[in-house]
């Protein structure tokens, strides 16, 4: 049972977490190029990627909970607490800084207000970078496991 979950979780991450992570670097090309339907577009993928990305998450504590059994491993222990709040804290970005800068740049740009995009575009770059970062350390202590 612990492998068909754990494998369940690794490939739900890497089809679920990937795109969140990458969909965001995807809309800085369409704002530059200021391409509103696509940019539009990517905001609606990412919104639904990062909402499905609660999957891995529920994948992840059944994991926990097989392999809390077995090893000593629970919520309480420090990787798996760090990686939680890791996972939280990119979900919480995702959702409330990334998803609504991309929409607001897809609106400026259908009302012709590429300027107004692009004073979008730190924020965004800046916030799903930091989306993709906190996504990687939570990867880097699943496989660590200090």
């Amino acid at each position: 049972m612990t492998t068909v979950l754990t494998a369940l979780h690794v490939v739900a991450a890497v089809f679920l977490v990937g795109p969140m992570a990458v969909l965001p670097m995807t809309a800085l090309r369409a704002v530059r190029s200021g391409n509103a339907p696509v940019v539009e577009l990517l905001s609606t993928s990412t919104r639904v990627f990062t909402l499905a990305s609660l999957l891995v998450a529920v994948l992840g504590f059944g994991v926990l909970g097989v392999i809390g059994k077995t090893e000593d491993v629970s919520v309480a222990t420090g990787w798996v607490l760090t990686s939680i709040v890791l996972y939280a804290a990119a979900l919480a970005l995702s959702l409330l800084v990334v998803v609504p800068s991309m929409r607001r740049a897809a609106a400026e740009l259908a009302g012709n207000r590429a300027e107004a995009a692009q004073a979008l575009y730190g924020r965004l770059a800046a916030s799903s970078g930091v989306v993709a970062l906190l996504l990687v350390a939570v990867t880097v202590l699943m496989v660590w496991r200090p």
